[in-house]
């Protein structure tokens, strides 16, 4: 998981970062230790020791004095649960990713980019036959590494998607593996010609998904659909046996939601 502060460092206040920074890493890990908050964010003991007092008394956090370690509070829930940015989205979205799942017995997921990370928003499973992968609502990935997030960044402008690269923490891996941002542009580069992203194992063994952009006009939310299945339930045809459905259920939410069609070069069957 990869923790960005939304402000550009131009404009960007160090105390506010910080305590940002804190509030992400315990959303991230769940439980975590003064020590942990200390090591993770290179953070002077006085000012943590300051931040987390601030934010423990705000309700943003919680102390646990016989563990001694953080969790979110109250407060965290609270704001979360007033923020409605992707709502109009996701109602539009939701019955057309339930219909889809139905029809392939899959899980169709929707995903928004958020920094250089993608975040899923919405998951709809048909039956206990499909596969979720540990993915839940609210969970982060680098968008670099997945067919979904790739997708996202390919809905960009290229210079912002560099941008967003070079911002985000090194080192960029896919499979476990370091790849420098040039490849990655090239790579996202492909993906936006044809219109669709794969990823055939590449970030989870067993894991096949196929993934294109949904919107990058409604609201400023850039976001994705995308299918995610075993690889043994996929037929000599993948990707375009799902693919051709994806497709076909993303232009049934853009018509509702009066976006843009994008170019998506599906392959033949055969």
């Amino acid at each position: 998981m990869q923790h960005q502060t939304a402000a550009s460092p131009a404009h960007s206040v160090k105390s506010a970062d910080r305590a940002l920074a804190i509030v992400d890493l315990v959303a991230a890990k769940g439980y975590v230790s003064f020590t942990e908050i200390v090591t993770a964010l290179a953070l002077p003991r006085s000012s943590a020791h300051g931040l987390l007092n601030t934010l423990h008394s705000a309700g943003w956090l919680e102390h646990d004095t016989s563990t001694r370690q953080y969790s979110l509070g109250l407060r965290a829930w609270h704001v979360g649960q007033m923020y409605t940015g992707h709502n109009q989205i996701a109602n539009a979205a939701r019955p057309v990713l339930d219909d889809l799942a139905s029809d392939l017995g899959e899980t169709v997921q929707l995903l928004r980019l958020d920094g250089a990370e993608s975040a899923y928003f919405a998951i709809s499973q048909h039956s206990s036959e499909g596969m979720r992968f540990g993915s839940s609502v609210g969970m982060k990935l680098p968008a670099h590494a997945t067919a979904p997030g790739t997708a996202l960044l390919s809905s960009l402008d290229p210079t912002e998607v560099k941008r967003r690269l070079v911002a985000a923490p090194a080192p960029l891996l896919v499979n476990k593996v370091a790849v420098e941002v040039p490849v990655l542009l090239a790579r996202i580069a492909e993906v936006k010609a044809r219109g669709y992203a794969l990823d055939d194992e590449t970030y989870l063994a067993g894991s096949r998904s196929v993934a294109v952009p949904l919107t990058s006009a409604t609201g400023g939310i850039t976001t994705a659909i995308s299918i995610t299945m075993s690889a043994t339930r996929t037929s000599d045809l993948w990707p375009t046996d799902v693919l051709r459905a994806l497709v076909a259920a993303a232009h049934e939410v853009r018509v509702q939601l009066g976006a843009r069609e994008p170019e998506i070069v599906v392959p033949a069957l055969g």
